[in-house]
């Protein structure tokens, strides 16, 4: 059994410890989901931020930690790599008994632990589409959480869109590769698409709203549809039409090949991070 009972209550106390953008999504999303600021506490050194927490969420956030913390049943680290270690000093004397999640890209949980004095740890590779809700996150957990642990961090990751669990703490570099960095691609598709449109004479207004739309809603059809990518695609190419023809320059361009090895440099660089920050 976990060392803390939240069965009590879907939205037990909460410690984040730092307020940016990533913690913002899930405190909006768990108070949308109804659970009271008062149950939250938030350790943010920027004093900007802390204005920007409070006139979004009505929290007066801390300047450092304090006893405060004691209460906290899960503790969410969303904290830079670079700043987890020295930000974990004075947290870990307060928080040994929660359950802890990290946000942070990179940090492995034997780094957290070493640094929090725990084992109950969760690590989550989130993306930015979380901000509006429609986030896609990955999780590992440490043996020592249980299913009930496990069911808190589900219901405050599922606050920012899906999840899905993996059973080694390595995937989660794929994990960082394909969902973690991918809403860039999609930025750098739209771009392309965009100047696609102006280069054909459309303004770059109507380019922008066409690319973003398709990108949507082919996103959407591949959600709902039973059918894999690859049959899809095929269903909207006809040989010798407009689609073949955009297709097939990618395909003798290379460009499927090139996008995957462009993610393994992505996983590349998230198993250097780690090594890097987690010394």
């Amino acid at each position: 059994m976990s060392q803390t009972d939240h069965s009590t209550s879907a939205f037990p106390p909460i410690a984040f410890i730092g307020g940016g953008n990533m913690a913002s999504a899930i405190i909006g999303g768990l108070i949308r989901q109804g659970a009271p600021a008062s149950s939250i506490t938030v350790v943010e050194p920027f004093e900007a931020t802390r204005a920007a927490i409070k006139t979004s969420f009505g929290i007066d956030a801390l300047p450092a930690a304090t006893e405060a913390l004691q209460s906290a049943q899960l503790v969410v680290w969303a904290v830079k790599p670079q700043s987890f270690k020295e930000a974990a000093a004075p947290v870990a004397a307060h928080t040994r008994k929660a359950l802890h999640l990290s946000v942070a890209a990179g940090i492995t949980t034997d780094s957290i632990a070493a640094w929090t004095g725990t084992q109950r740890i969760v690590r989550a590779m989130p993306n930015t589409p979380a901000l509006v809700g429609k986030g896609m996150t990955g999780l590992f957990a440490r043996p020592e959480v249980d299913a009930q642990d496990k069911a808190l961090i589900e219901t405050v990751i599922g606050s920012t869109g899906e999840l899905t669990w993996v059973d080694q703490e390595a995937h989660l570099d794929a994990v960082t590769a394909i969902s973690g960095s991918g809403p860039a691609y999609v930025f750098l598709f739209l771009e392309a698409m965009t100047q696609a449109g102006v280069d054909m004479g459309l303004s770059a207004e109507q380019s922008y709203k066409l690319a973003v739309a398709t990108f949507a809603g082919g996103s959407e059809l591949a959600a709902r549809s039973s059918e894999s990518a690859e049959v899809l695609r095929q269903r909207v190419t006809s040989k010798g039409g407009t689609t073949y023809a955009a297709i097939t320059h990618m395909q003798e361009q290379k460009l499927p090949e090139h996008f995957i090895e462009a993610m393994r440099k992505a996983q590349i660089r998230a198993q250097e991070l780690a090594a890097e920050f987690g010394k």
